[in-house]
């Protein structure tokens, strides 16, 4: 044999002889397991590693179960605490005397609103023939009576009218003006009617006849008004707060 073919052969050898170490090197080092600071060498099997099993949904739904005998008050666990039964009724005892107060408040206030409408009208029936009346023979006695039924500022703006316009014409012309709520012909209620109420001040809405005598007309002249007066509760009583006429 030449010495070339003999020298090619054993470097053929050599080489596949290396191959084999390396790839059983390798082998072995993919298989090493460190163990408490040592190697360990772990031969792999002849078929190769099998890859494990894919977990199933069921599992998942079973691990994610809580077993049923599991306590409430585990730690992290959100607990709902329902309040002590002493608690709900003192709260509902609170809430129901809470409604109790405003009901009550509510009728309380329609019954004084009430009251008010009934006294205040039967004030300002009262009231509307001597404040819208007078005769020249006795102005002082009629303007007098007619500021005991007012009050406020009203009561001082009567008198400074009265005294200087109502006073001088009437004495100068002799009038007399004679005022009366207007009523059916039949008879019956005067012709007055509430507008608006409160506990403290109610409006009234009024006809008023006037009969008007003086020496500027030949007969009695009658004049048909109406006449918003506003009544205020005080101490003595429902008194005229305002007069206007409509």
């Amino acid at each position: 044999m030449p010495k070339t073919t003999a020298t090619r052969r054993t470097m053929t050898a050599a080489a596949r002889a290396a191959a084999k170490r390396a790839e059983r090197g390798h082998r072995e080092r993919d298989s090493a397991v460190t163990v408490a600071g040592r190697t360990v060498l772990i031969e792999a099997p002849k078929n190769g590693w099998e890859d494990p099993p894919e977990p199933s949904s069921e599992a998942f739904e079973k691990d994610d179960a809580l077993p049923k005998d599991l306590p409430k008050d585990l730690p992290g666990t959100p607990v709902r605490r329902r309040p002590p039964l002493p608690a709900l009724l003192g709260i509902l005892l609170v809430a129901t005397l809470i409604a109790a107060a405003v009901l009550g408040w509510h009728s309380w206030n329609a019954h004084r609103t009430e009251t008010a409408r009934t006294e205040a009208l039967a004030a300002a029936r009262k009231a509307a023939p001597h404040v819208l009346s007078y005769d020249y023979r006795h102005l002082d006695k009629d303007f007098a009576r007619a500021r005991t039924h007012l009050t406020g500022g009203f009561r001082e703006e009567y008198g400074k009218t009265t005294k200087t316009v109502v006073a001088p014409t009437a004495q100068k012309y002799r009038g007399v003006v004679k005022a009366t709520v207007a009523a059916p012909a039949s008879g019956g209620t005067p012709a007055a009617s509430v507008v608006s109420a409160s506990p403290d001040k109610v409006v009234v809405l009024l006809f008023i006849n006037q009969v008007t005598e003086s020496t500027q007309v030949s007969v009695p002249r009658v004049d048909l008004n109406r006449v918003r007066m506003t009544m205020s509760d005080t101490d003595g009583g429902w008194k005229v707060s305002a007069v206007d006429a409509l």
